[in-house]
C-alpha cells in the first residue's frame, strides 16, 4: 500500500469525525434551544397567569348628602283659631246682624234673641226679691225690739234668740232671691249674641224666627255662626319617622297650591307632637302661615316643600357599592394603593341608585363599584385607570 492511500483514508476518517462532531453540535443546539423555549413559555404562562389571578375593579369615593333635597309631604290648611257660636238662652231670633263672610270684630254685635218668657221670670225674681227684703226688715224690727224687752226681762231669751234666728233666715232668703235675680239678668244679657274674638263670620245657620236653644241645655243645639281666624293658619303635617331629626322648630317651608300654580307660601315649624305615631311612624308637626291678605283659604289641600339639611358626617355611595355578607353589610376600600380592606357601613334612606350611609365612611375612602362575590379581605387588586373612578373623582 502506498503512501497516498493511506493519506487517503486518514483524510477519510477525520471528514466522519468532523461530520459526528457537528450533528452532535446541532442536536444539542436543538435540544437547548426547545428547553430554553418551553421555560420561557412557561415564565410567560406563569406571569400571566398571575397577572389574570388579581381582578380588575372599578372604584367611585363617597360624596356629601345634598343639602338641595327636597321632602314634598301632603297637607291641609286650618284655621289659627275656630269656634262655633251657640245661643246661651233659648228664645226667638229677632234680629242678625252678620252673615256668612263677614269680618267681624271682637265684642261685635251678631244677634238678638227675643225671650218674653225669660221677661217674665225677671219680672218674678224681682217681686220674690221685694218680698224677701220686706220680710228682712220686718224680722229687723222685732230682733231689735226682743233685744231691748230682754234687758228689762220682759220677754225670756228664748223669745230673743228665736228673734234673731228668723232675721238670720230672713236676711239669706233676701240674699238667695237678689242672686236669683242676677241670674237671670245675666241670662237675659245672652239674648244678645256678641262675637268672641275678631275674624269671618264662615257660617251661618239660622235666620229671623227660628226658635232657638241654648248650647248648654245638652239637647242638641243648633249652632248660630261659625268664626274663624284666617289671617294666621296653621298646617299640620304628618313628617315620616326618618326626617323626624330634621323636623325641629324653626325648620322653614314652602307651601304650594293648586289655585296658585308658579306660587309658594312661606311657612315656618313651631311645634312638634314630641312622639312617634306607631301606626303610621311619622312625627306630627305644626306649620305656622302667614295670611295677612286672606289669600289663603282654611281647609285647602296643600303641597309641603321641606329642604332638610344634610349632616355633615353623612355620605352617599352607589347602590351596587354595597357587599351583602353573612356578618352585616360591608363595602370594599382601597388600601395601600392595591389591597382590599372590608369595612362594615349602616345605610339609611335608599335613593334608587345611591343609598346615604350613616356611619362606616370618612369621605376620602376609594370603594370599589360592583365588587366580586370572591372578594376577600386582604385581597390584591388592580384598579380600573378608566370608569366609574375617574367620573367621580370629576365630580369631586
Amino acid at each position: 500500500m502506498g503512501s497516498s492511500e493511506r493519506d487517503t483514508r486518514r483524510a477519510g476518517s477525520s471528514g466522519a469525525r468532523i461530520a459526528a462532531a457537528i450533528l452532535v453540535v446541532a442536536t444539542v443546539a436543538v435540544v437547548w434551544w426547545g428547553i430554553a423555549g418551553r421555560a420561557k413559555a412557561m415564565v410567560e404562562l406563569t406571569r400571566e397567569t398571575g397577572e389574570l389571578a388579581i381582578p380588575t375593579v372599578a372604584v367611585t369615593h363617597p360624596t356629601h348628602g345634598s343639602s338641595q333635597e327636597e321632602l314634598v309631604l301632603p297637607g291641609t290648611t286650618q284655621a289659627l283659631t275656630d269656634a262655633p257660636i251657640y245661643a246661651r238662652t233659648s228664645g226667638y231670633l229677632k234680629r242678625r246682624y252678620v252673615d256668612m263672610g263677614a269680618r267681624v270684630q271682637a265684642r261685635q254685635l251678631l244677634a238678638e234673641l227675643d225671650a218674653p218668657e225669660l221677661e217674665q221670670q225677671i219680672q218674678q225674681a224681682r217681686a220674690d226679691l221685694a218680698t224677701a227684703d220686706a220680710n228682712t226688715r220686718l224680722a229687723q224690727i222685732t230682733a231689735d225690739r226682743y233685744r231691748e224687752l230682754v234687758k228689762t226681762e220682759s220677754v225670756s231669751q228664748q223669745d230673743a234668740d228665736n228673734a234673731a234666728g228668723t232675721l238670720d233666715a230672713r236676711k239669706t232668703a233676701a240674699e238667695s232671691a237678689r242672686h236669683n235675680v242676677s241670674r237671670l239678668e245675666q241670662m237675659q244679657s245672652y239674648t244678645r249674641i256678641y262675637a268672641p274674638f275678631a275674624g269671618i263670620i264662615t257660617a251661618r245657620n239660622t235666620d229671623v224666627g227660628a226658635l232657638i236653644d241654648p248650647g248648654s241645655s245638652g239637647g242638641a243645639a243648633r249652632e248660630l255662626f261659625h268664626i274663624s281666624v284666617t289671617d294666621r293658619l296653621r298646617l299640620f303635617v304628618s313628617v315620616p319617622e326618618i326626617y323626624a331629626r330634621v323636623a325641629t322648630p324653626g325648620l322653614k317651608a314652602q307651601l304650594t297650591f293648586a289655585e296658585f300654580p308658579g306660587r309658594s307660601f312661606p311657612a315656618a315649624l313651631i311645634r312638634t307632637a314630641g312622639t312617634i305615631d306607631v301606626a303610621s311612624r311619622t312625627l306630627l308637626v305644626e306649620f305656622d302661615v302667614p295670611n295677612p291678605a286672606g289669600v289663603l283659604l282654611a281647609g285647602a289641600y296643600a303641597e309641603v316643600h321641606l329642604k332638610p339639611p344634610a349632616p355633615a358626617s353623612i355620605f352617599r355611595l352607589p347602590a351596587n357599592a354595597l357587599i351583602f355578607r353573612a356578618d352585616g353589610l360591608k363595602i370594599a376600600i382601597i388600601r395601600r394603593g392595591d389591597t382590599v380592606a372590608m369595612t362594615s357601613v349602616v345605610v339609611g334612606r335608599d335613593f334608587g341608585t345611591e343609598v346615604e350611609v350613616l356611619s362606616g365612611v370618612k369621605g376620602d375612602e376609594t370603594v370599589v363599584v360592583n365588587p366580586p362575590d370572591s372578594l376577600a379581605d386582604g385581597q390584591v387588586v388592580r384598579v380600573a385607570a378608566t370608569g366609574p373612578a375617574a367620573g367621580e373623582k370629576g365630580k369631586r
